[in-house]
């Protein structure tokens, strides 16, 4: 196997440990997300506050948030790596196209 493989094998299998270490060490403990945490503060900080909005669709569990942060998350990454590819090839075929006119 060459470097590269080798580096990208240990790169994923820390950010495996990176993920998994927290789950398996920290017991009984919930892993809550930033709106939970700012609701907390707001009624910390004011006690009679009413939120002037809500939201129209409210999902039926926390899978289906879980889900849909998920799904978020996944069309991001996809993107983000066809940017990546397609400005990659392009400097490529850039580059051949160069090659093939020198000759």
């Amino acid at each position: 196997m060459s470097k590269r493989v080798i580096l990208g094998i240990v790169l994923l299998a820390l950010c495996g440990l990176i993920a998994v270490f927290p789950l398996l060490t920290i017991k009984d403990s919930e892993f809550g997300g930033a709106d939970g945490e700012a609701e907390e503060v707001v009624a910390a900080v004011d006690p009679d506050y009413e939120p002037w909005a809500e939201s129209p669709i409210a999902p039926p569990g926390g899978e289906t948030e879980s889900l849909l942060f998920c799904l978020q998350a996944g069309i991001g990454a996809a993107v983000l790596g066809y940017g990546f590819g397609y400005l990659r090839a392009r400097k490529k075929y850039k580059q051949d196209d160069e090659k093939a006119k020198s000759r």
